[in-house]
């Protein structure tokens, strides 16, 4: 009790502090609103605002200024005690005027305000129906409002029956359009008429809907089915039946069904069905949904709502398709291959069940025997086989309740007919995710083909069989195909279109992409090798996954170090299998820097790594080769001219030094000498050639050697030893004349004094001098006597006796003796020894047994 008494205080004090904060609120004065503060929507209300007594300003009400303000916006003011302002034009919904008192040095003051509801009045309520759910609900009616107010409106729904019944209902809420009575209308009197009518009031106005006269059946709507379910009968989708409970006063039923994955419903009407019904055509191995929905009356009433959805799956049947089959050949050596197989899954209405295996039959055909089958749960085999002979395979499916039909191919080399081959491939990429391939026919058998097979897999660079393949078969028809299945953006593809015509195919190829950018790297340079005056890149292959789509070339870059020349590259098409290329254009000793990029056909990827390399070998051969060549041939041109041999040989005499000399054989040991010793010993010499007389050989007369003062150059020849024999008699009958004499060293000889073969004179750098045992070198017993050239020291040495008879075919080496002068010059490195006095240690006479005559000295 006391706490009830408490309770009632706090509200008693709440009511208080209202009121006097409406009070204190206007206390300096009111505002009037006329007609009315709710008015309809377009109309015209005149706001006043008056000042109490004594609440203005307190110097003078002359200062009192009024100011009217529509929510913060000021609309009028006034000075005095009162203002008055028409409004139009208000808005639907609530509009707030507030009146404020401003005096001087003052803030501005409130003084009172007031709100201003602009509304309409109610439209009548449309399509007013009402509803019973299931014979134990109640009666509910909806409507449509209408338009809305913008004001408080009342809804009252009355319902009228037989004896005078009637009901009412009221909603109060500002959005009421549903009503329930809570009253259920019995099937009783189901042809009893019933009345309902909704009507609204506001302060505006008020409007009633059309009366609605409906029966029992008319309203009441059946409960949704329940408790469905389904059979199947002997596991067989042809006998299927489906099962429901209803309501008792249930009539009509309806069905729908369809696959799960479908947006299409098949719909089934059935009268008195009592809760089943066989369903006929349905699927097998089909997921499907079924509803179920129901009404009391063939006219009247409505359907019931639809149950809820009831899946099952049909049961399995022997698969119906075929499955496509294709291969691919590999050679593993020169008497085996491997073929690998592939297919495709049957689809859900043609496996018609869970594919449990697959059936492989390799089969020979020359011997007609089974050679190999297999069961296997996956989409591809794989075998080696003889590469000889002709085989076959098929391939089926089973699932619980049999096997599809086996798809036979031909084992046959795919590529091996050139005339089938397609003309023109090519790939460009189309849509958000495809690949249109286009081809032309064959140009000598176009109507042989009988299908085209599109093949396409992810180009891999190290070509792994593992890559899943995918195809497509095409009509001989059609030249162009769209890829849109299995393929991934900004992946390369390897793109094959085969011809196929019996037992016979040719082939083409292509790569394509559905989506290229730029790489996103270029390739590692891994190894540079130095190769015969070349250099030879290696790189790594750049990961699939930044090749961005199909590579067209690569660029080996590069320039000198601390160079700010631009770089020179080279361009190589794109290979799988190249990871190496050689460049034959750098200089030796110069340090390069290298690099790589690669290109798509959406542009170049940055540069990979850099390396440096500088050639140590030699330059390029070739550079050398040639000019060597040239020099060669233009030293053997001159070298094998007869007159520049004489030159050089000349020139090589003269830079020879003096001990170099080649020794002269000792004249006492000659073979001819051997030979002939009874001719020596009858060899005499003419007393009026000599002043002195020839001494004997076997005790030989001294011969006095001098060094000649002038020179002339010998013809050297090899002495003709078969000739010694017979100089014996003509040395015997030697004759002094003109002829036979030669000139002294200080005066010129004849011109005719000499035949032709001997104009070519050597050095003359002896003089042999004969005097008596009396005579001493400084006081000689005679004259100078010179022999004749061709009685000179040959090239071996000797002093040969056949002078008269060396052969007159001897062609001399030059014509005139002004033009050998030059050959005076010593041109040697080594002093040049003339011949001096010689001191001799084997006495007073110096015989030829005791002298080695050279071509330039003595020799003892």
């Amino acid at each position: 009790m006391a706490h009830r008494g408490c309770s009632l205080a706090l509200v008693f004090i709440i009511m208080w502090l209202l009121i006097k904060a409406k009070i204190d609120e206007c206390r300096r004065g009111d505002v009037t609103v006329k007609p009315s503060r709710v008015i309809l929507l377009g109309s015209t209300v005149n706001i006043s605002c008056t000042l109490k007594p004594r609440q203005g300003c307190l110097n003078d009400s002359r200062h009192n200024k009024l100011i009217l303000y529509k929510f913060d916006r000021r609309i009028n003011f006034h000075h005095g005690h009162s203002l008055n302002s028409q409004v139009t034009g208000l808005p639907l919904g609530t509009t707030l005027f507030v009146c404020k008192l401003a005096c001087i040095n003052s803030d501005e003051i409130q003084i009172c305000g007031a709100e201003i509801l602009v509304g309409v009045v109610p439209e009548q309520p449309q399509n007013l129906s009402c509803i019973q759910k299931g014979e134990q609900g109640t009666v509910a009616c909806t409507w449509d409002r209408g338009r809305d107010t913008h004001l408080y409106t009342q809804y009252t729904l009355q319902l009228s029956g037989p004896k005078n019944l009637t009901w009412q209902k009221q909603c109060k809420d500002h959005y009421c359009d549903y009503l329930d009575f809570g009253i259920n209308l019995t099937p009783e009197s189901p042809e009893s008429n019933f009345t309902a009518k909704v009507t609204a009031v506001n302060s505006l106005g008020s409007s009633s809907s059309f009366p609605s006269t409906f029966t029992f059946l008319d309203i009441v709507r059946p409960l949704p089915p329940w408790d469905i379910r389904i059979n199947f009968q002997k596991a067989s989708v042809s006998r299927c039946t489906l099962y429901w409970r209803d309501e008792g006063l249930v009539l009509l039923n309806r069905l729908r069904y369809r696959p799960s994955n479908s947006r299409l419903w098949n719909m089934v009407n059935v009268t008195k069905a009592k809760g089943r019904h066989d369903l006929l055509y349905l699927k097998p191995f089909t997921e499907y949904e079924f509803q179920i929905s129901s009404k009391l009356h063939l006219c009247k009433g409505s359907w019931s709502d639809w149950s809820e959805s009831l899946r099952a799956q049909t049961p399995e049947e022997e698969p119906t398709g075929m499955l496509d089959v294709w291969y691919m050949k590999r050679h593993i050596d020169y008497s085996r291959q491997q073929i690998s197989l592939f297919w495709k899954n049957l689809s859900i209405s043609e496996a018609r069940g869970k594919i449990l295996h697959y059936e492989v039959t390799l089969q020979e055909l020359t011997g007609g025997k089974a050679v190999t089958q297999n069961i296997t749960g996956h989409t591809s085999w794989s075998t080696v086989i003889p590469r000889t002979g002709s085989w076959t395979v098929a391939v089926s499916a089973a699932n619980s309740k049999g096997s599809s039909l086996p798809t036979r191919i031909n084992i046959t080399n795919l590529c091996g007919a050139g005339l089938l081959a397609p003309r023109q491939v090519s790939a460009n990429s189309e849509g958000k995710d495809g690949i249109r391939v286009i081809w032309q026919p064959p140009r000598k058998a176009p109507s042989a083909v009988q299908e085209y097979v599109v093949e396409w897999r992810e180009l891999h660079p190290k070509g792994d069989t593992r890559v899943p393949l995918n195809w497509l078969r095409s009509p001989p028809s059609n030249v162009s195909a769209l890829i849109s299945e299995n393929v991934k953006p900004y992946i390369c593809y390897e793109i094959h279109v085969y011809a196929l015509s019996g037992y016979q195919g040719g082939c083409s190829s292509t790569l394509g992409n559905s989506k290229h950018e730029a790489p996103r790297s270029g390739p590692h340079i891994n190894a540079i090798t130095e190769e015969k005056g070349s250099v030879l890149i290696s790189w790594n292959s750049i990961p699939v996954q930044e090749q961005m789509g199909c590579l067209l070339h690569y660029r080996i870059y590069w320039k000198e170090r601390d160079s700010n020349s631009q770089p020179q590259f080279c361009e190589i098409p794109y290979r799988v299998s190249q990871n190496s290329h050689p460049i034959n254009s750098l200089q030796p000793r110069v340090t390069y820097v290298l690099w790589m990029t690669a290109l798509t056909a959406a542009g170049e990827s940055s540069q990979g790594n850099e390396r440096e390399i500088c050639l140590q070998g030699k330059a390029n051969w070739m550079a050398f080769v040639a000019p060597s060549i040239c020099i060669a041939i233009i030293i053997v041109g001159i070298f094998s001219t007869h007159y520049f041999q004489q030159k050089v040989f000349v020139l090589l005499e003269a830079l020879r030094p003096q001990w170099c000399s080649r020794e002269i054989p000792d004249p006492a040991n000659s073979t001819c000498t051997k030979k002939y010793p009874i001719v020596e010993e009858k060899t005499q010499l003419p007393l009026d050639r000599l002043l002195t007389d020839w001494p004997t050989p076997e005790d030989p007369e001294p011969l006095v050697i001098s060094e000649v003062l002038h020179q002339v150059t010998p013809v050297f020849r090899r002495p003709h030893c078969s000739n010694w024999l017979q100089r014996g008699k003509g040395i015997q009958g030697h004759q002094a004349s003109e002829k036979d004499m030669m000139p002294s060293a200080s005066s010129p000889p004849p011109s005719r004094a000499f035949p032709a073969e001997r104009r070519q004179l050597v050095d003359l750098y002896k003089v042999l001098e004969s005097r008596g045992p009396d005579s001493k070198p400084e006081n000689p017993a005679s004259p100078w006597t010179v022999l004749p050239a061709g009685d000179l020291p040959t090239h071996d040495g000797y002093l040969p006796s056949n002078i008269d008879d060396l052969p007159a075919h001897e062609v001399p080496l030059s014509d005139s003796l002004e033009e050998l002068e030059p050959q005076h010059i010593s041109l040697s490195v080594f002093p040049s020894s003339s011949l001096h006095p010689l001191t001799f240690s084997c006495g007073d006479k110096l015989t030829l047994d005791q002298l080695k005559m050279g071509c330039d000295s003595l020799m003892l």
